[in-house]
């Protein structure tokens, strides 16, 4: 199996390519268990840190058709494509964000057609794709409303990748993940970087800000969850997929105070005073417009999984970051 990662420098690419190695084989698209021969991962940045034979490291330009050219050829049997400019700096960047988050979308989607190879392709959509008058519980089945450019970028690429599925020009998947907390590093552009913030940093000795009223309700999944859930994906078969390619993923619902409360028992009071209220206008209209929680049954059906409880999330992240 000859496998292209994008975003392979980021979070998620890293923790997905060690996965990738330790597991060693993936089915391609007709079923067959293969051993994996290569990784090409790629992104703006080099990937540094991981030393195995097996693994090509690649940068430049994802919205470059010629950098594609030479990215994706004929032996590319799966692709995650996991490459995005992150929803503030989306929505403070229009032209930045549809060149990354969508024209280097269509651009990959047309370079696979053009081969005519159709390989599989998983890869991120968000919960940023709904908004305006949600139910308590949203539906497989809710209408799309973007309220962010960003959004509207998902959305779009969501559609997209339907309809070459539909027309075999790849086997894609579209998974809408949840907000993954906690991440490691450092705070990012991104509108949800709080979510992982008020834990990350209280439990690092710093001060942390919460930009969103206690109340506000996310919709939450761990690192290691996320990992496990985009290989799941990946090994669906096609005849799988019955109710479309676009998958709401399970995930944790919990109100922002509840996340508080739940560090609070983890690691003390004194951690948890490090957080700050100081509610941010922009980030609120941005974070309030998605969806607190999911029914996610058709991937439940499929066999995709869910943190049960943020105090394992906030363990996780203590143990494979904070040891000691």
């Amino acid at each position: 199996m000859n496998i292209l990662v994008t975003g392979a420098a980021g979070f998620l690419g890293r923790r997905l390519i060690e996965a990738l190695l330790l597991r060693g084989s993936l089915t391609d698209r007709t079923g067959e268990s293969r051993p994996i021969g290569q990784i090409v991962a790629f992104d703006m940045v080099e990937l540094t840190g991981i030393d195995d034979p097996r693994v090509k490291v690649v940068c430049g330009d994802i919205a470059d058709p010629e950098v594609l050219d030479r990215l994706i050829d004929a032996g590319t049997d799966s692709i995650f494509h996991l490459a995005a400019v992150v929803s503030s700096q989306a929505e403070a960047d229009f032209e930045l964000g549809m060149r990354i988050n969508f024209t280097a979308t269509r651009n990959m989607l047309e370079r696979v057609r053009t081969l005519g190879t159709c390989p599989k392709w998983v890869m991120t959509s968000s919960v940023a794709v709904f908004g305006g008058q949600l139910p308590e519980r949203v539906r497989d089945d809710q209408v799309w409303a973007p309220q962010s450019s960003y959004g509207t970028q998902k959305a779009m690429n969501d559609l997209l990748l339907a309809d070459y599925s539909r027309r075999a020009f790849v086997d894609g998947r579209s998974l809408r993940m949840p907000t993954i907390v906690v991440r490691p590093g450092k705070p990012n552009l991104a509108a949800s970087s709080f979510a992982s913030g008020i834990i990350r940093e209280p439990l690092n000795g710093q001060p942390s800000v919460c930009p969103v009223p206690l109340d506000t309700r996310l919709w939450l999944m761990s690192p290691a969850q996320a990992i496990r859930n985009l290989i799941h994906g990946h090994e669906l078969s096609a005849e799988q997929l019955t109710e479309g390619r676009v998958i709401n993923m399970p995930g944790l619902s919990i109100t922002v105070e509840r996340m508080i409360d739940a560090l609070r028992q983890t690691a003390g009071e004194e951690v948890a005073a490090r957080i700050r209220m100081e509610r941010n206008p922009a980030i609120e209209r941005i974070v309030g417009s998605w969806p607190g929680a999911f029914c996610a049954t058709y991937s439940r059906d499929l066999g995709f999984t869910a943190d049960e409880h943020f105090t394992d999330v906030i363990e996780q992240f203590i143990n494979e970051y904070l040891p000691g």
